[in-house]
């Protein structure tokens, strides 16, 4: 079993404004959409890597994965149809540190980039960050009425340990029914 790296401070100050590839191609199932990459995402170069993150819980505990990956296993996740971008490609310590602006540019880059994949099911993560780069700020979690192209599009509640208004039960639900809802392959 691989040990996950733990960026020293040192490289956590160096991540800022990195940028974390994305895991996606082209068909996928659905295509999770973090808010940004955080520093120690953007020191080892995986997404959701912060320990304390509920991603990779709230993905097994769903039922999308039949094990916990580590977020050095992301790779796994194009086999099972998942995939991963953000709303904001550049990392940040806080999602605070983005700016109205960021979103809007990341939002329309995101249009395109789910034009260009054809997911079924894009799947953002913050409803926050949602409201904010697609200018809907009445947005409710779930499935939303609006689409992008023939591309389905649910709010999830973003799983930075950060959020306390979700546990990791309720997160892990709200997966549960975005995979409830898919057809089966």
């Amino acid at each position: 079993m691989t040990t996950p790296l733990r960026p020293t401070p040192e490289q956590l100050a160096a991540a800022k404004d990195a940028l974390v590839p994305d895991v996606s191609a082209p068909g996928l199932r659905v295509l999770f959409c973090g808010i940004n990459p955080g520093l120690w995402s953007g020191a080892t170069g995986r997404h959701f890597a912060r320990p304390g993150n509920r991603f990779w819980p709230a993905l097994h505990r769903s039922g999308f994965t039949p094990r916990l990956l580590r977020p050095d296993e992301q790779r796994e996740l194009l086999a099972l149809g998942l995939g991963i971008t953000n709303v904001v490609a550049r990392t940040t310590a806080k999602a605070d540190e983005l700016t109205p602006e960021e979103y809007r540019q990341g939002g329309a880059a995101l249009v395109e980039r789910v034009g260009r994949l054809r997911p079924q099911v894009l799947a953002v993560l913050g409803i926050g960050a949602y409201r904010t780069a697609f200018g809907r700020p009445g947005t409710k979690v779930g499935r939303q009425s609006d689409g992008i192209g023939d591309t389905e599009v649910w709010v999830l509640p973003n799983p930075s340990g950060l959020n306390a208004h979700y546990t990791l039960d309720r997160i892990a639900a709200e997966f549960r029914s975005l995979r409830e809802a898919l057809p089966t392959a």
